[in-house]
């Protein structure tokens, strides 16, 4: 076995002299007390590319090794990456965390016949569940040391110890390889072995390393599963209304976006909001999960794109009933001229026929624009349907009766939008289904507080909003910052089954009179402005098409400065 030559050159090799009292390798005690160091600071700091540096180091360390390596396994588990690679007497210091970049290949732990790779002494450790412990590679047989030695000619280098050690997690599955090289004695300075006592501490430490990084790949694993959970439900939201999909990718990012520029913010009420990475990431996943509560909202009302549209838009029912009373209208004309047949009369029969087909199509066109819906229907023309309405017809059952019916009447006035009082009930409750699925998992700590900024966002800052009518004291900025987004998205995205995507300055106006009536937080919005955060949105998001030249001047709700 490879291995066992290896360990009888490290018995017979003469650097074993350097294991005499006079070694001022660091004691027991002191390799203890760092380990134990590294083993509080790998239970608590959760950046793992700075832990991976500091294992590498505290390891050096404890070795007095003059460099090392640390591998990590590639995701596919078919290679051994460069993570960072360090050397003291070199000045090397690739990879970690402000490293130079990595210019060495992955070390395959495969060979062409997809066996083992047992070549290389990282391969070789990786594969076998062993430390290697290399007294002097220049004098060891059974690895390949190409590699080493390219590189100790290319840096006029010379590599003598060698101790690598895999890093298996509790259950012995591999995480990485960790590699040092030239153990020196501090004072002498001579190269030396690794000695049992150093192996036994580094294996040591690479194990508790490995159960650290598995515990935060896990933890990291975890996290992505949850996300795409959440994202799983917004494509579920997506399927049911294509015309909204985008409204669940679009204000997590806009919220972000603005989140961010209140925090650089350093003066006005605003000025303390500050936000950790942790802070973040709460605030994104409540983003995400914002309308979740869509996903029980019947498709027919989601995708209501007209007043009178159900399974199908009642509209064509209505223009067929125009037909009849066309159809009606001139066969009454008919039957009168039948009765008399004076030219005169006739003639006048025949233009009223005309007059009323014309204020027929008119009104028929009337409806079919009022059907359509908008921000805001006149009164006038509100009780021009409820004319209409009172047109006489007889349908299929042959009784006569009004031309609308009271359902018919009570959608056609609806006064914005499209949908009626019991439909928008329906859409409002969302947020309430929202509130309640988010209020009834486990969160943790770092997570609790996404029930909150998610079900905040149809609040308002005068207390008129919904579900809660919370006033803005009572809303944490989280939920005044989204509550920005989520209008400003609906107000321009181009999607909707109802309307057509606004212009940016008219965006702008409409958010700015909301700014004006207590709709919305007035020093988020000054921020969402003069930071310019709606135009980096813009560029980011909306159509190029709508994005007009603003005059912030012309912003209600805005002060320049």
């Amino acid at each position: 076995m490879r291995f066992t030559v290896v360990r009888s050159l490290l018995i017979s090799s003469i650097y074993m002299t350097h294991e005499s009292n006079d070694y001022q390798t660091p004691s027991i005690e002191q390799r203890l007390e760092q380990l134990t160091e590294l083993c509080v600071e790998l239970s608590s700091n959760h950046d793992t590319p700075l832990l991976t540096e500091h294992i590498l180091r505290v390891a050096q360390r404890m070795s007095n090794a003059d460099g090392g390596t640390l591998y990590r396994v590639s995701k596919d588990g078919k290679n051994l990456h460069f993570n960072i690679s360090i050397n003291d007497s070199l000045g090397m210091y690739q990879g970690g965390v402000r490293g130079q970049a990595i210019e060495m290949a992955d070390l395959p732990l495969l060979d062409i016949n997809g066996q083992a790779n047992l070549n290389t002494v990282a391969a070789y450790a990786a594969n076998m569940r062993c430390s290697v412990n290399i007294p002097d590679i220049y004098q060891a047989d059974g690895f390949s040391f190409t590699g080493m030695l390219q590189f100790d000619q290319q840096q006029k280098y010379r590599t003598v110890s060698l101790l690598t050690v895999p890093m298996l997690d509790h259950e012995n599955e591999l995480i990485g390889v960790l590699q040092l090289i030239n153990a020196i004695n501090p004072q002498t300075k001579i190269i030396s072995t690794f000695s049992d006592t150093d192996q036994r501490f580094i294996e040591a430490l690479a194990s508790q390393a490995a159960i650290a990084l598995t515990n935060q790949l896990l933890i990291s694993q975890l996290e992505n599963l949850f996300e795409s959970l959440i994202k799983l439900i917004n494509i579920g939201i997506d399927e049911k209304s294509p015309h909204t999909g985008k409204h669940c990718m679009h204000v997590p990012e806009l919220t972000m976006m603005l989140a961010d520029a209140v925090h650089l913010t350093d003066s006005g009420p605003l000025a303390d909001f500050k936000m950790s990475v942790r802070d973040r990431k709460e605030l994104w996943m409540a983003g995400l999960l914002h309308d979740c509560g869509k996903i029980t909202t019947p498709t027919h009302v989601v995708e209501k794109s007209t007043k009178l549209e159900m399974i199908y838009d009642r509209i064509h029912a209505i223009d067929c009933r125009f037909e009849v009373l066309k159809r009606d209208a001139e066969i009454c004309i008919l039957k009168q001229k039948l009765a008399n047949a004076d030219l005169t009369v006739q003639q006048q029969l025949d233009q009223a026929l005309q007059q009323e087909l014309i204020q027929l199509e008119q009104d028929r066109d009337f409806l079919r624009h009022a059907n359509i819906g908008g921000e805001r229907m006149s009164m006038e023309d509100q009780e021009r349907v409820k004319q209409i309405a009172n047109y006489q017809w007889c349908g299929a059952d042959n009784v006569m009766g009004n031309f609308l019916d009271q359902e018919e009447v009570d959608n056609l006035t609806i006064r914005a939008g499209t949908l009626n009082p019991q439909e928008r009930s329906i859409i409002n409750n969302h947020i309430v289904l929202t509130i309640k699925m988010l209020e009834a998992l486990p969160w943790p700590r770092h997570l609790q507080n996404v029930p909150e900024y998610a079900g905040g966002h149809h609040e308002r800052m005068d207390g008129k909003g919904y579900p809660r009518g919370l006033r803005g004291e009572q809303m944490s900025v989280q939920a005044r910052l989204m509550a920005i987004a989520d209008i400003f998205e609906a107000l321009t995205a181009k999607d909707r089954p109802y309307k057509t995507g606004k212009m940016l300055t008219e965006s702008l106006d409409i958010l700015g009179r909301f700014c004006l009536n207590g709709h919305i937080d007035p020093a988020i919005f000054d921020v969402f402005v003069r930071r310019k955060v709606y135009l980096d949105y813009a560029k980011r998001f909306m159509d190029p098409e709508q994005l007009d030249e603003v005059d912030e001047n012309k912003i209600p709700g805005y002060m320049v400065l």
